[in-house]
């Protein structure tokens, strides 16, 4: 698909605006600062697009505000001490150097260890705690799609994992194949598992639509809190739609 990338700024707001072939107008505003981003049918001006996003103005200043008062986490330096999360628990991370093969396992409800060779810089233990992450997620995938492909009714070919700036998860319709973003692993289970469903309802309507709505209301009734409590958890420093 051929997109079109321009700017406009409205009322003080700098939006992006990217133009497809595609039927529809879709309006987000992104973690982590509030950036107002538009999709747009490619026959649509840039007046068309500049009066959409005027009769939503409030919407995004609320959405906006939100994002300002949610909590993020510092730079992680990768140090005993610091906190990091899993599976929506925080966690004090406790770092082991020593010989041997590194590690990273689960103390108590408290502690996270991670065991480096001596000499281990940030990066080489940020990478090997992310491939920890990886492993928790896939680990998980085969259960839920057994559980989510009756009630949504459709079939995945393939799930895989991968860190993503701008997005929770995406699929690719025509592949039926869905990716979940590396961070979901921080997240509570419920949020993982609406995710996924949420992707899976995606290869049935492409665009977040009432009928996609009235899907999501059938497959998953508490989606909507779901979707609450994910956007309430802390973004990672580096983390920038849902």
């Amino acid at each position: 698909m051929n997109t079109e990338l321009s700017h406009i700024e409205v009322s003080g707001i700098f939006v992006e605006i990217r133009r497809k072939t595609i039927k529809n107008l879709h309006l987000g505003v992104y973690p982590p600062d509030g950036r107002v981003r538009v999709a747009a049918p490619s026959y649509l001006d840039d007046e068309a697009v500049r009066l959409a996003v005027i009769s939503r103005l409030g919407w995004i200043r609320r959405q906006q505000q939100g994002f300002v008062r949610q909590a993020r986490q510092s730079v992680r330096e990768m140090v005993t001490g610091e906190s990091h999360y899993f599976q929506g628990r925080r966690y004090r991370l406790n770092v082991v150097e020593r010989p041997g093969n590194p590690r990273v396992r689960l103390i108590n409800n408290s502690t996270l260890e991670l065991q480096v060779r001596p000499d281990t810089g940030r990066a080489a233990r940020q990478e090997m705690l992310d491939r920890w992450y990886r492993r928790q997620i896939k680990a998980r995938i085969p259960e839920l799609l057994a559980t989510w492909e009756p009630v949504v009714g459709v079939k995945v070919s393939d799930c895989r994992i991968k860190r993503m700036k701008t997005r929770w998860g995406s699929c690719n319709i025509e592949a039926r194949r869905v990716w979940l973003n590396l961070e979901l692993a921080k997240k509570s289970p419920r949020c993982l598992e609406y995710i996924l469903v949420h992707e899976m309802v995606h290869l049935l309507e492409r665009h977040h639509t009432e009928h996609f709505r009235a899907l999501m209301d059938h497959c998953m009734p508490d989606w909507r809190l779901r979707k609450d409590e994910l956007n309430e958890t802390p973004l990672a420093y580096d983390e920038w739609d849902y």
